[in-house]
């Protein structure tokens, strides 16, 4: 695909993942709109584009951000779903126990913001003869993250969620993407930032090889971004032998928190 005056739109922009994502498709000739809770207006200056704080929690402030990126950018090529947030099981690492308040948030920005987002774009998309809609999931959306059983699920369901997209509307021409990495050297590792904790067991990856991932997949035109490549392996265990891959992860779980007094 050639990039060049290509506008590509991206939540959670203003860091991590998402800046990563300006960066790789700025270099390719690309126009820049970021939309994040705060910093997307100093973010968006290094591109010469446009930044918007945007809660992806609510739909009326992604419908201004695409409004005012079509008005001063033009309409939109690729969307870039990317907003998330990990609640962890604190402090009792009970899958059960976590609050009904990390339940609903994180359904509400992990699922739900990719939702609205597709709502949004899609209709603006179609006409032009589609785009390319991008949602960064996780690792635990194929798999499991221990000790985030409302990270896990949410991002279960976004995974989906870009699924049934593919499906519905691929003949179309939306070309769907989803990214999902394991640890990922950004802000949500926090004190794990060194070894990327449980989800580091196999290396920590920079945002920019995730984004790299995620246009070699555009290219490719693979659903799937996988920037650490051992997940294909794992999911695949885990759809053929599901009992002996949860053995596995409560293996897992057992060795972190030995060695760690958490399972995160």
């Amino acid at each position: 695909m050639d990039y060049t005056n290509k506008v590509v739109a991206i939540t959670g922009g203003a860091r991590g993942i998402g800046l990563a994502m300006a960066q790789a498709f700025h270099a390719r000739g690309a126009k820049i709109a970021l939309a994040d809770l705060q910093g997307a207006e100093e973010a968006a200056q290094a591109f010469g584009g446009i930044g918007a704080t945007v809660d992806v929690t609510k739909e009326a402030d992604i419908a201004a951000f695409l409004d005012r990126t079509e008005a001063e950018l033009g309409p939109v090529d690729i969307y870039v779903s990317n907003a998330g947030i990990l609640r962890a099981d604190a402090p009792s690492w009970d899958a059960a126990g976590a609050s009904d308040k990390d339940w609903l948030d994180s359904f509400e920005v992990n699922v739900m913001g990719a939702v609205r987002g597709a709502r949004q774009v899609w209709p603006r998309m179609k006409p032009r003869g589609g785009g390319v809609f991008i949602l960064v999931a996780s690792a635990a959306g194929l798999l499991a993250q221990i000790g985030a059983s409302s990270y896990t699920a949410s991002k279960h369901a976004a995974v989906s969620f870009a699924e049934s997209l593919a499906i519905t509307h691929g003949d179309d021409g939306l070309q769907v993407v989803c990214v999902c990495p394991q640890a990922v050297r950004t802000a949500m590792l926090g004190e794990n930032s060194s070894d990327g904790g449980i989800a580091g067991a196999d290396g920590v990856v920079e945002p920019s090889d995730v984004a790299a991932e995620a246009i070699a997949a555009i290219e490719e035109k693979r659903f799937l971004a996988l920037p650490h490549a051992s997940v294909a392996g794992y999911e695949a265990a885990r759809a053929t032998q599901r009992d002996r891959w949860l053995g596995g992860m409560r293996k897992f779980r057992r060795m972190m928190v030995a060695e760690r007094g958490r399972p995160v």
